[in-house]
C-alpha cells in the first residue's frame, strides 16, 4: 500500500512539474516575438488631418476609448473625455469572456511608448510589456490597412490633450486568457490606400478600416460562423437590461439592404452628424429603442467614402437573416 502511495505520489510530483514546464514553455513561446520597428513619426498637417479623420470617424479609435453617455441615442462621445480610456467591455457589451478595459490612448498613458511600439501593439496586438492584446482592439484588421494611414492615426493621437486617468487590468477567462496570447502576427500593411476610382476595392478597404464585420456578424469563441458574415444579429446588453442586436447590412432584399438605395444608405449616416440637434440631445426614455452603433462620428465619413462601402457591400454574399434590432428589457416588443 505505501508503495502504491509513492508511486502515485511521484506520479502527481511528475504532472506538476510536467504542467509548470509547458506552461513555462507556453509563456516563452507566446505571444512570438515581434520586434518594435525604431522610427520617428513626422506630424505633418497632413498626417494630423488624416488621423484625425480616421479615428473619430472611421477606425473607432475614438469612440472605444472615449466616455459614451448611453442615455442619449446612440450612445454619444463625451466631449473632454478622448482617449481617456476605461469603458469596460465584458460578455453583455461586447462578447468578452471576462472583462477588457479600454486603454487610455492620451499622451498620459502611451506617452512613455516609442512609436514603434505603439505601431506594433495597433497592427499586430503586442503592447510595449510585450503582452498580447485582447482583439476586441481590432489590431488583426488594422494589420492589413496602407501603413501611411497607421501612422496618421498615431500621429494624431499623439496630439491628444493628456488625460490622466488609470485604467484597470483585463480580467479573461480560462482558457482565453491563454487563447489570446496566440492570436498576434506580423503585419502585412498594404503600400498604399486603393484608387478610390475602383470603389469596391477602396469600399473593401474602408469596411475593414471600420471593423463592419465584428459587429454585424455573428461569431461563436471568437469566429465569425460561416456563411453569416455581415448578416447581424450580434448581441449586445445594456446595464438596464435592453437588448440590442446589429443589423443585417448584406444586399438580402427581404432582410438586408438589398433594397436600399446608395442615397438612402448615406443618408441614414448623414441624417446623425449633427450630435447637438433633434433626437441626439433628448435622453432616451427608460427601455424606449436605443443601439450603440455610433453614428455621430461613423456619419461623420465622407459621402464618397460612405458611397464606397455602399458599394463593397453590395459585392458581398447575401444573407437571408431577418433581425429584430430592439427588444427591452422584459422582452415586450
Amino acid at each position: 500500500m505505501k508503495k502504491l502511495v509513492r508511486i502515485l505520489g511521484f506520479l502527481l510530483l511528475f504532472l506538476v512539474v510536467a504542467a509548470a514546464a509547458g506552461l513555462l514553455y507556453f509563456n516563452s513561446a507566446y505571444p512570438v516575438k515581434i520586434p518594435s520597428e525604431d522610427f520617428k513619426i513626422e506630424a505633418s498637417p497632413e498626417r494630423l488631418a488624416r488621423g484625425e479623420y480616421l479615428a473619430h470617424h472611421v477606425a473607432g479609435c475614438i469612440d472605444c476609448h472615449s466616455d459614451r453617455n448611453l442615455q442619449f441615442y446612440a450612445g454619444p462621445v463625451i466631449d473632454g473625455t478622448w482617449g481617456k480610456g476605461g469603458f469596460g467591455f465584458n460578455e453583455a457589451l461586447g462578447d468578452v469572456p471576462g472583462t477588457v478595459y479600454a486603454k487610455n490612448i492620451t499622451p498620459a498613458g502611451i506617452g512613455n511608448w516609442s512609436d514603434g511600439e505603439l505601431y506594433r501593439a495597433i497592427v499586430s496586438g503586442i503592447n510595449k510589456n510585450n503582452d498580447a492584446l485582447f482583439p476586441l482592439m481590432p489590431y488583426t484588421h488594422f494589420a492589413g490597412m496602407a501603413k501611411e494611414d497607421i501612422l496618421s492615426i498615431m500621429a494624431y493621437i499623439r496630439s491628444l490633450s493628456p488625460i490622466e486617468n488609470k485604467v484597470p487590468e483585463r480580467q479573461l477567462n480560462f482558457p482565453v486568457n491563454f487563447i489570446v496570447k496566440t492570436i498576434p502576427a506580423p503585419a502585412s500593411p498594404l503600400a498604399s490606400v486603393p484608387d478610390k476610382s475602383n470603389s469596391v476595392e477602396y469600399g473593401k478597404y474602408m469596411v475593414n478600416a471600420a471593423s463592419c464585420i465584428h459587429c454585424h456578424s455573428l461569431s461563436k469563441e471568437g469566429k465569425y460562423l460561416a456563411g453569416m458574415e455581415f448578416g447581424g444579429g450580434f448581441k449586445f446588453t445594456l446595464p438596464n437590461g435592453d437588448q440590442i442586436y446589429s443589423s443585417n447590412i448584406t444586399p438580402d432584399n427581404e432582410t438586408g439592404i438589398g433594397l436600399m438605395s446608395k442615397e438612402a444608405f448615406i443618408g441614414k449616416f448623414k441624417a446623425f452628424v449633427d450630435s447637438t440637434s433633434g433626437q441626439l440631445m433628448i435622453p432616451v426614455k427608460e427601455h424606449s429603442k436605443n443601439t450603440l452603433m455610433p453614428w455621430t462620428k461613423l456619419g461623420g465619413m465622407t459621402t464618397e467614402d460612405l458611397g464606397a462601402i455602399y458599394e463593397y457591400l453590395r459585392t458581398i454574399p447575401a444573407v437571408n437573416h431577418k433581425v429584430t434590432t430592439f427588444i427591452p428589457a422584459g422582452g415586450a416588443i
